[in-house]
């Protein structure tokens, strides 16, 4: 499995929306310039996160995008299936009942699971708030002397 950009960009969206939250609304030029992201495509991906209801905006010379609930709402697994669909490794795990006719002679079956099982357990379990807190203690350890 790979994360493609409009995943990664969406968490590093969010992330950013987290650390410059001043209860304003951010301008999308002012996010593409810190996170070095086109324009047009951070405007794709913020549509999908203000449709989902992850951001706020506002239009207009004063508008812009904020982050809609606190940074401890949202995992980076509840961001990244908004941006990619499933993060199943295989298609047969899709769904809730395996179709798969294989699937009670698969020798492979329960490898995907645990890898499944895996990225979840991982994904599911890291919110935004987190990684603001690991960028924060970062910054702070690079001005140690």
């Amino acid at each position: 499995m790979k994360i493609s950009t409009k995943g990664r960009y969406a968490v590093r969206v969010m992330l950013d929306l987290a650390a410059n939250n001043t209860g304003e609304y951010i301008k999308v030029k002012e996010i593409a310039a810190r996170q070095d992201i086109s324009e047009k495509y951070l405007e794709q991906i913020i549509s999908i996160l203000n449709k989902a209801g992850f951001v706020k905006s506002v239009r207009g010379a004063q508008g812009g995008y904020r982050i809609a609930k606190d940074p401890s709402n949202y995992t980076i697994g509840m961001i990244l299936r908004l941006t990619e669909g499933s993060l199943n490794p295989v298609a047969c795990l899709d769904d809730e009942v395996n179709e798969c006719e294989r699937c009670d002679t698969c020798e492979t079956l329960e490898v995907w699971k645990q890898l499944a099982k895996a990225i979840n357990d991982v994904v599911d379990n890291v919110t935004i708030e987190d990684l603001l807190e690991r960028q924060q203690e970062r910054i702070a350890g690079s001005y140690s002397i």
